[in-house]
């Protein structure tokens, strides 16, 4: 049997096992691709891994050693002090080895303090960037494997929703088929900008706030496997929240709502947006606002675009009307 690789017509007619075969064809497209897009992330795990990690590494540290009461970062700033000492104290040993030409056992001891408080400087640890820690033994792997196949699923994403799309293609007309076709267009475009977003603004914000709350009362280690699956639910979140602008058009384009019924009932989805953002990852009031704010814009913003599609659809039918009104004239009017 002849398998389809591409969309079939609204007017194709095909049996269930045709159809069971396509469906069959594009699920072990969408398996090949993820299997292969994963394998590319497995193997730059160390960038996925920093990237996602990015936003953590810029909570530490914060608070000046003066007046911090965090026994980590106190511990930190401690370490750093005695390096600047030992560097000191080196400096001062080699200028003291240098100026003691003339006493070659002040200049032995001398040489020796230097390098002893060399050799303590560089072997103080560095200020790292904090980093999620594992408690588990196979718990390093199982979380890189783990982001390495949320990364396969964001790269895919556009074929796959190919594949979704060309596979529910026939159960569209012609006229529903212009109007689904850039709403699924939008789909992915609105998924990424979402989740560039929340990685730029959202997911740092939330991170810092959460990090550092009380934090003088805490001795603060984060776990590989919660932080990843914060940070992923809340990207998936912030990319599926993006897609308010696809069903305000969907439903306005279907008659399902009115452009002024979405307007009149302004104040009742800004609740809902409100309601959504509060139980989604974070429950804290920084990343519920920094979810609210694109949400109502993008709810504005999209009641704006359904209005001027509206209006631009009413023009058309007009012009129709009008042409189809000048045909139908009988010529002995005139």
């Amino acid at each position: 049997m002849a398998t389809r690789l591409k969309p079939i017509g609204h007017e194709d007619r095909l049996s269930l096992v045709e159809h069971l075969d396509e469906l069959r064809t594009r699920i072990l497209i969408c398996v090949f691709t993820l299997a292969i897009v994963g394998g590319l992330c497995f193997w730059q795990d160390d960038f996925l891994l920093n990237t996602v990690n990015e936003p953590l590494t810029k909570t530490a540290f914060k608070t000046s050693c003066d007046t911090t009461k965090d026994p980590l970062e106190q511990s930190n700033c401690w370490q750093q002090a005695q390096k600047r000492l030992n560097e000191r104290i080196a400096d001062a040993a080699n200028s003291l080895a240098r100026s003691a030409a003339d006493d070659p056992a002040l200049r032995a001891q001398a040489g020796q303090l230097a390098r002893a408080a060399t050799a303590a400087a560089e072997a103080t640890p560095r200020e790292n960037p904090k980093r999620p820690v594992t408690l588990g033994v196979g718990e390093p792997f199982t979380a890189t494997l783990t982001v390495a196949a949320y990364g396969a699923l964001l790269f895919s994403l556009p074929l796959l929703l190919y594949q979704l799309y060309a596979f529910v293609l026939p159960a569209f007309s012609p006229s529903e088929r212009k109007v689904a076709l850039p709403l699924m267009l939008m789909v992915p475009f609105l998924f990424y900008a979402g989740i560039v977003f929340a990685y730029l603004l959202v997911l740092p914000a939330a991170v810092n706030f959460l990090q550092n709350f009380n934090d003088d009362n805490f001795d603060i280690l984060l776990q590989a496997r919660d932080y990843y699956k914060f940070a992923v639910m809340l990207l998936a979140a912030m990319g599926l929240l993006f897609q308010l602008p696809v069903v305000i058009l969907a439903v306005t384009r279907m008659g399902i709502l009115s452009v002024a019924q979405l307007r009149n009932g302004r104040r009742y989805a800004i609740v809902v947006i409100a309601v959504v953002a509060m139980l989604l990852p974070g429950t804290d009031p920084v990343t519920m606002l920094s979810m609210m704010i694109p949400m109502v814009l993008l709810y504005e913003g999209s009641i704006l675009l359904a209005s001027l599609l509206d209006r631009r659809a009413a023009r058309a039918r007009a012009r129709e009307e009008a042409a189809a009104a000048a045909t139908h004239l009988d010529p002995d009017d005139d």
